[in-house]
This record gives C-alpha cells, sequence and structure tokens, in this order.
C-alpha cells in the first residue's frame, strides 16, 4: 500500500497547480483529469503484477475480480475539485478488502507528503502513532463537511452547525485525515460511493474513532458518512442527522 501511494503520487505531482490542465466532466458532471486516469492505471498495473489474483473497484475504470478473497478499492485523487482550483485538501484514497470487509486503508496527500495509514487497530501518520483527540463538549467541537450546500440539506445539520465551535469545509478525505491526527472532531459527507468510503473506514478505526453512516448503520458499504473523535460526540450527530 506505501509503494502504491508513493508511485501514484509521483505521477499526481506534476500535475498539482498547473495552470493549462485539461478537466473533463463524467457522465455524472464530475470532474476528472490526466492524473486522476493515470494515477488508476498506475496502480492498477501495480497491483495485477504483484497480486494477480486480487479483485479492484477503482473510480475511473470500473470493477475486476470484486468476488475475490482481496479487492483493492481505489479512488486516485478524491477531491479533484480542490486539486484542479490548486487546493490541496485532496488525496489518494486506497482501501483494501478481505472478502468484503475493509482491513486496510491509507490517504495520502502527496503535495503535503502526509501518508495515513490505517488497520483497524492503528493508524499511522508518517509512520508514527496516529491518534483522535478524544471527548470534547459540543460547544468546543471542529465540524467538517466536504460540500455545505448537501450537507445544510440534512435534517438537524444547521444545528449542529449553529452549536459547534467551528465549521469549516476541509473536506473530502484530508476532513477525515483532520479527524483522525486530533485536528478536527467530525467529519460529514451525506453522498459517498465505495471507492470514497472503504479506505477511511481501517484509518478512523485505527487512530481510535468512530465511523459509521448518517444512521449510525456500517459504514462499508454505504452511501453517506460520519466521522467523529469520541462516542458521545457521534451520537449526538447521528442522532440530529436522523431527526
Amino acid at each position: 500500500m506505501a509503494e502504491l501511494a508513493e508511485q501514484s503520487g509521483a505521477f499526481i505531482r506534476p500535475y498539482f497547480g498547473k495552470r493549462d490542465l485539461a478537466v473533463e466532466l463524467k457522465a455524472d458532471l464530475t470532474p476528472v483529469t490526466e492524473a486522476d486516469r493515470g494515477a488508476e492505471k498506475l496502480m492498477r498495473e501495480m497491483i495485477a503484477t504483484t497480486f494477480p489474483t486480487h479483485g479492484v473497484i477503482g473510480e475511473e475504470f470500473g470493477t475486476e475480480r470484486p468476488d475475490a478473497e482481496f479487492v483493492w478499492v481505489l479512488d486516485p485523487i478524491d477531491g479533484t475539485k480542490s486539486f484542479t482550483h490548486g487546493v490541496p485538501l485532496f488525496g489518494t484514497l486506497i482501501g483494501l478488502l478481505h472478502r468484503g470487509l475493509p482491513v486496510l486503508g491509507c490517504i495520502h496527500q502527496p503535495v503535503l507528503n502526509e501518508l495515513l495509514v490505517g488497520d483497524n487497530v492503528t493508524a499511522t501518520l508518517n509512520g508514527k502513532p496516529a491518534h483522535v483527540r478524544g471527548p470534547r463538549e459540543w460547544s468546543e467541537v471542529t465540524l467538517l463537511t466536504s460540500d455545505p450546500v448537501t450537507a445544510a440539506k440534512a435534517p438537524g445539520f444547521a444545528a449542529l452547525a449553529e452549536k459547534a465551535k467551528l465549521v469549516r469545509t476541509w473536506g473530502d478525505c484530508y476532513g477525515y485525515l483532520l479527524v483522525a491526527t486530533g485536528r478536527a472532531d467530525v467529519m460529514y459527507d451525506p453522498i459517498m460511493n465505495l471507492w470514497d468510503i472503504a479506505a477511511l473506514v481501517p484509518v478512523i478505526r485505527g487512530a481510535g474513532g468512530l465511523i459509521t453512516d448518517q444512521r449510525g448503520k456500517a459504514p462499508y458499504p454505504a452511501t453517506s458518512i460520519v466521522a467523529s473523535s469520541d462516542s458521545t460526540v457521534h451520537r449526538t450527530v447521528i442522532s440530529a442527522l436522523s431527526a
């Protein structure tokens, strides 16, 4: 996984901040670039060479052998909108499923050189232990989301935001990195795909945090995600969003 992150990061880095970077819109109207496609292609080739029996689920090139015992789940650039605007709040998500469950994951920010790896039990940032920051009163909470317009449509989100100490859109995968490393308390995304989630589960759990969908149910597979640093904080969020 570290090798996949290193090699994909080396591919992505030269594209960051390019004024003439070509951006296309996919069928779902989300952006994609040569960096997205090239990084995923590179990782797929590395996986096929080293683990030819493993499956792959990727955002850009679909699914191969989804019923394999081990399946890699790839999002080469999570936060492409930030990436194309020269904002470093993006990253590469690499997850590994064993019999359909996430057992290993990483968030790699290639510009800031941050590699966060988790295995559901422990997590490390650049090789050093990573931990959530633990219990806090809601009035002291830093609440993050990727898209405030979409989040605001969720029941209860406005009340959560009003009472939180700080609300910011330090979003996409970097928001989860901030929660797992003790720099924020809650990250919420009401719309998620499999490749957005698989890597996050082992990372957040490994750092001592909680991760579920917005109803408090299993995070993988799911279509929404809440990651929190503390069980009381997490219950507050789930209760509000389920109102």
